[in-house]
C-alpha cells in the first residue's frame, strides 16, 4: 500500500513531505482500515531514516487520523458504523454550513472553476481512474469551502476529512470495480445540483445537496460495512 511515496523534495523539510504525502495517501483512501504501517518500511519507502517517519506518524495520531501502537508503529482506523454515523453527522453540518456560506459570495469564475473540476471527476469515472475520481471529487468541495471564506470551518473540515479516510479506502474498493458498467454522471449528480444552487444564490438549497451528498455516501458506506 505504500505504491507511489517517494524521496521528499527539497523545497520542503523531510519530516513535511513525509507527512504530506502520507496524509494525502490517507485522504484519498490508499490505506485498507486497522492497516498497520510500520516505521522501517515508510522510511525505505520514502527512502529516508526513522526519525522523519516517527513524527509523522506522530503528527497524524495528533490529528485523530492514524493510531500509534506501543512500538511506536501506526495503525489506520478500523471502521465501524457508529464511526461513521458520528463523522457523517458532523461533516453534514460543518460542510453544509461553509456551502451555505460559500454560495452567498463565490464568484462567477470560481463557479466556472467547480464545473471544470465536475468534467474532469466525470472522466476520470469514466476512464476508471479511482484515485484520481477522489482526488478531484475532494477538490471540488475544498474550492467551495475555501470559497467561504471561513478559517475555522476549513481547519475544522480538514480534520473531518483526515478521520474520514478508512472510509475513502471503502469507497475505492467498492467503485473502482464498477466504474466501466455504472454511469459516471451519477457520481456527479449532487454536485452539479450544487453548482447550479451557487449561480441562483440560493444557499438553502445548496446546502441542502451538499448534506444530500453526504448522507448519500454515508448510506452506502453503512451497507458496505454491513457487508
Amino acid at each position: 500500500m505504500e505504491e507511489g511515496f517517494g524521496p521528499v523534495s527539497g523545497r520542503v523539510t523531510v519530516q513535511d513531505g513525509v507527512y504530506l504525502q502520507l496524509r494525502e495517501a490517507l485522504l484519498i483512501g490508499r490505506f485498507d482500515p486497522g492497516q498497520v504501517l510500520t516505521i522501517a518500511s515508510l522510511s525505505q519507502s520514502f527512502d529516508t531514516s526513522h526519525m522523519p517517519v516517527r513524527e509523522a506518524l506522530r503528527r497524524l495520531a495528533a490529528e485523530n487520523a492514524l493510531e500509534i501502537a506501543r512500538n511506536g508503529s501506526a495503525r489506520v482506523p478500523p471502521v465501524s458504523v457508529a464511526r461513521l454515523d458520528d463523522l457523517c453527522r458532523a461533516r453534514a453540518t460543518i460542510e453544509g454550513l461553509a456551502t451555505e456560506l460559500a454560495t452567498q459570495i463565490i464568484g462567477p469564475e470560481e463557479i466556472d472553476a467547480l464545473e471544470a473540476v465536475v468534467a474532469a471527476h466525470e472522466i476520470c469515472a469514466r476512464d476508471g481512474q479511482v484515485f484520481e475520481m477522489l482526488a478531484t471529487n475532494r477538490e471540488f468541495h475544498y474550492l467551495i469551502y475555501k470559497a467561504s471564506k471561513s478559517e475555522v470551518l476549513i481547519q475544522l473540515i480538514d480534520t473531518l476529512w483526515l478521520r474520514y479516510g478508512p472510509y475513502m479506502r471503502m469507497l475505492s474498493a467498492h467503485v473502482g470495480p464498477r466504474m466501466a458498467t455504472e454511469d459516471f454522471g451519477s457520481y456527479t449528480l449532487h454536485h452539479r445540483r450544487i453548482i447550479a444552487a451557487m449561480r441562483q444564490r440560493d444557499a438553502v438549497r445548496a446546502r441542502e445537496e451538499m448534506v444530500s451528498d453526504i448522507r448519500d455516501t454515508q448510506d452506502l458506506l453503512r451497507s458496505l460495512i454491513a457487508q
